[in-house]
């Protein structure tokens, strides 16, 4: 099969994938994950949460913001550099080999934090590892050392579609989240851009924000996609669960819109099935996030997944390492 690469997507045809019936939306995903990831590898990546609560954005489904009052309420001190590089050994010796790390900020403050963010980015690349940081807006000249310290990619999601958005967040402009996107992109830093399921957004919605990503040239190389994980005491704390293969309609779509990117199966994992997951695996998602936390929810402990992937068939990048070795 030769794989197209497209960024003129339109939402009604984003929306006619998402509306197939679900063989037929496999199928054609995974005729394009078989000939985009020969031999089903997927890439184990943790995560950890550096700097805990205090969060001045109101993000309605964030247990970390001020304006919530979920148990994560209070201002926790930023961890220092060298637990933090420990975590990512212990993270790297469980079989990850990218290390995620977690600010709850509304930007990135200079000044000693980011001074000791840019020596966990030098040390966990100094593992071997790709380090990624999500830790809010940045500037350029942030961006560029963040670039210069080895760092491999920037979180920064969407969350939802354009016209959803003002319900989800008041603090931060779609437009914000765009433009720092693309200083990120300008620093040569790879971009890792997603959104959550599960937030009361429509159909449309949906096909929206994959429009939003599909349309970005080049297509951001890491795509995660999560449910809601509904934390009491947020505005969302209420909101009825996310349908499993909802998630699965929204890999196999990622997959389809970016055939190259690495699409995450991230937060929400422990609400699915088992035989939910493996359809995610099975329609295009090569990455999961490893370990029993995702910054303040669970998630499926490392020998759960490893489990599931043995069950699945598919190999984690440190397996093959070993059988290359």
């Amino acid at each position: 099969m030769t794989l197209t690469i497209r960024h003129d997507w339109t939402i009604a045809e984003i929306q006619a994938l998402l509306e197939l019936p679900l063989m037929e939306l496999l199928w054609q995903a995974q005729s394009v994950h078989r000939a985009a990831n020969p031999g089903y590898r997927v890439q184990l990546a943790s995560l950890l949460s550096v700097k805990t609560g205090g969060c001045e954005e109101d993000c309605a489904y964030c247990s970390q913001s001020i304006h919530n009052s979920s148990e994560v309420t209070a201002f926790e001190a930023q961890m220092q550099v060298e637990p933090v590089l420990q975590r990512a050994r212990a993270a790297k010796e469980a079989g990850a080999d990218r290390f995620c790390m977690g600010w709850a900020w509304r930007e990135i403050r200079d000044g000693a934090p980011f001074e000791a963010m840019l020596s966990m980015v030098r040390g966990v690349r100094d593992l071997g590892m790709e380090a990624c940081v999500t830790a809010g807006m940045l500037s350029d000249q942030q961006a560029e050392r963040l670039a210069e310290a080895g760092l491999t990619a920037y979180n920064h999601n969407l969350d939802t579609s354009p016209e959803h958005y003002d319900r989800i967040i008041s603090t931060r402009t779609y437009q914000e989240r765009l433009e720092t996107l693309q200083r990120v992109r300008r620093a040569g830093v790879t971009l890792c851009c997603g959104g959550i399921i599960g937030m009361g957004e429509t159909l449309r919605d949906r096909a929206s924000m994959l429009q939003v990503l599909a349309s970005m040239d080049p297509h951001p190389e890491s795509v995660p996609v999560n449910g809601l994980v509904a934390v009491e005491g947020t505005p969302l704390g209420d909101q009825a669960p996310f349908e499993p293969l909802d998630l699965v309609r929204m890999v196999a779509t990622a997959r389809i819109l970016m055939p190259r990117s690495r699409v995450r199966l991230s937060a929400g994992r422990e609400s699915m099935s088992r035989e939910a997951q493996i359809l995610c695996l099975q329609a295009g998602a090569d990455s999961i996030f490893y370990g029993d936390t995702l910054l303040t929810t669970g998630n499926p402990d490392v020998e759960a997944d490893r489990q599931l992937l043995a069950d699945a068939g598919v190999q984690a990048n440190w397996q093959e390492c070993q059988t290359t070795a």
